[in-house]
Parts: C-alpha cells; sequence; structure tokens
C-alpha cells in the first residue's frame, strides 16, 4: 500500500473499476490498528489499488468527502465513493464490503 495525493487518488477513481483509500493520523490508536488490517488487505488483493494517507496532509479532501474520523476507508465503485467505513470490525468484514 503506498501513499497517494489526492491527485493519485482522483486518477485511480478514474482509471479503476474499483479503488479503496485509506486515511488516518499517526497519533491515533484505532489508525494504528486499522493500518495492520489494510496491509493484511493489500497483501490479499494485490491487484486491487489501494492507497493511503495522512489526513493532515489532505484536509480538502476531508472537507469534500465529508470525512467525520479516523480511521476511514473510501471505497470507490464504477468512479462513485460507494462506502465510508469508520469501524473497521474485522479483515473479512472489509474485504466483503471491497467485492
Amino acid at each position: 500500500m503506498e501513499t497517494w495525493t489526492r491527485e493519485q487518488w482522483e486518477a485511480t477513481v478514474k482509471e479503476s473499476d474499483v479503488a479503496v483509500y485509506y486515511l488516518y493520523t499517526p497519533m491515533c490508536g484505532t489508525c494504528a490498528v486499522a493500518s495492520k488490517m489494510m496491509e493484511v488487505v493489500s497483501v490479499m488483493k494485490p491487484d486491487l489499488p489501494i492507497g493511503k494517507a495522512d489526513l493532515n496532509y489532505v484536509q480538502d479532501l476531508a472537507m469534500d468527502y465529508e470525512i467525520e474520523s479516523v480511521p476511514c476507508l473510501l471505497i470507490q465503485k464504477d468512479g462513485v465513493v460507494q462506502h465510508k467505513i469508520y469501524a473497521f470490525q474485522s479483515v473479512p468484514y472489509l474485504l466483503e464490503k471491497i467485492s
């Protein structure tokens, strides 16, 4: 999972049928757990475009997508954000939402 800018996210949304953007902050304990879960997801779905960003550096994205808290997972399908996940329940749950 690589770090993306907002521009990279928006380009991926246009190019891919499905893409995932993981938003976090470094001092968030829940984000640390979610990051580990997302690493597992990225290994299990190697062909899926998955990016991450420290929300402190993409604040305008938080405003535009109305991000309420971190961690947050944006899942887009066909150019539209279908899911905004804040509760990273389990890896199987995340995989189900992405599929």
